[in-house]
């Protein structure tokens, strides 16, 4: 009797041990199902803190272009802001979404920053693998810039979805230039889905010359060229600035409700350092101080809102800032030192490039001479604005050396618009 309650109670307990891990296996599978789901929701960006999004302006979603991916290889050229927005007001990246339709994505391609935009600003970013979908990344930002044959042998068409600010500086556009001329050398067609220019309601800057081409400025156009991605792709093509002039087969997704001047800020930063729409209006203005020895707020939460140095006067420049390591920026000019400058945060909107802050703290450094360092040229696209800083000339006067070739680039311009 005691063997027998002994060995019943025994295997009532086997009994709940299997029944246990059984239960446990289902959880785990069903975890491991929604384990994807999750991750693509902690995948999503971080919000754009802005204080308006117009969201009558709709980009074009997979439905509209399926029918030319469909049974194909896909490459993505993307970033964390190649996102399709739900009717929830969420939404999901492009290459998770692409993979739920059972598109066949094969690869995909990064920009600065890297695939997830995580990566600081000027830093390599190495090829390797989405840890959420597992497909292969690869870099185009540092020695490889443009898709090799190898890279592109296996795909029958890209996808280009990069979320631009509209700055010739600014180096989506320069990726873009590269995917379209390897896409052209190898007969491969691009699809670019157009996205809105938070800055293009303006036309601004002094033109490229030849002379500074460079990664920051691959085309003679002004700093703010008024242009979306789309229509900039096309002006790639149409004025024949790839390769030999040659041309790839172009596809644009256009917006639905957008001109060049309806407002719209930004539901995501489009990259570590433009945190909100202001920093985001201000780029243009204050990235000229990254050709020089002043700040602009990198290694702070007022990235490209602020400007200053240990060296500017405290009586003139009395707001305060201390560069430290973040997100974005490992090792931020003037890390750990208190900088003197200016607070921009509550700067009204700018529908210019404002010089007058450049000039201001040129003029307040003690050391002119090594103001400016050799990134200046490129940054500007010209040697010309420093000289006329130096020499002592006014925001307007310079500007007024701009307009004879902003209003011939205006011309060039008119021919790739897609929006009023």
């Amino acid at each position: 009797m005691i063997n027998f309650n002994f060995k019943n109670t025994h295997f009532f307990w086997v009994f709940i041990f299997v029944f246990a891990l059984i239960s446990c296996k289902n959880k785990s599978t069903d975890k491991n199902d929604n384990k994807y789901a999750e991750n693509i929701q902690n995948s999503t960006p971080d919000s754009l803190s802005s204080k308006f999004h117009n969201n009558n302006v709709k980009t074009s979603t997979p439905d509209n272009y399926i029918n030319l991916i469909k049974e194909k290889n896909v490459g993505i050229v993307g970033n964390h802001t190649s996102i399709v927005h739900n009717k929830n007001n969420g939404y999901t990246h492009l290459v998770d979404t692409l993979i739920s339709l059972k598109i066949n994505v094969k690869k995909v391609f990064a920009p600065e920053h890297g695939f997830r935009g995580k990566a600081d600003a000027g830093e390599k970013v190495e090829d390797g693998k989405d840890p959420i979908t597992g497909l292969p990344t690869i870099s185009l930002y540092g020695k490889n810039k443009k898709p090799s044959p190898e890279q592109l042998k296996d795909l029958d068409i890209i996808i280009f979805d990069i979320q631009d600010v509209g700055a010739r500086f600014y180096t989506y556009i320069s990726t873009l230039h590269y995917v379209m001329e390897a896409c052209a050398e190898a007969d491969i067609p691009v699809i670019v889905i157009d996205r809105p220019n938070p800055n293009g309601h303006y036309i601004d800057g002094p033109i490229r010359e030849e002379e500074f081409k460079s990664f920051v400025g691959m085309h003679p156009v002004p700093i703010i060229y008024g242009m979306t991605i789309g229509e900039y792709a096309k002006m790639i093509n149409g004025e024949k600035w790839l390769h030999n002039g040659i041309q790839c087969k172009l596809t644009v997704m256009p917006l639905k409700n957008y001109t060049h001047q309806t407002p719209y800020d930004l539901p995501i930063k489009p990259s570590p350092n433009l945190p909100n729409a202001q920093a985001i209006n201000l780029y243009a203005s204050l990235c000229f101080f990254e050709g020089t020895k002043i700040s602009a707020g990198r290694g702070t939460e007022m990235q490209f809102q602020v400007f200053g140095a240990p060296f500017l006067p405290e009586d003139k420049f009395p707001f305060s800032f201390t560069p430290t390591a973040n997100e974005g920026a490992k090792n931020p000019k003037f890390k750990n030192e208190l900088c003197y400058g200016k607070d921009l945060r509550n700067y009204k909107k700018l529908n210019y490039i404002n010089l007058n802050w450049l000039i201001e703290a040129y003029n307040s450094s003690k050391e002119k001479e090594k103001f400016f360092n050799s990134f200046m040229p490129k940054l500007a696209g010209t040697k010309k604005l420093q000289e006329q800083i130096a020499k002592g000339m006014s925001s307007d006067e310079i500007k007024k050396t701009w307009q004879k070739d902003i209003e011939s680039f205006k011309k060039v311009r008119a021919k790739y618009l897609i929006y009023n």
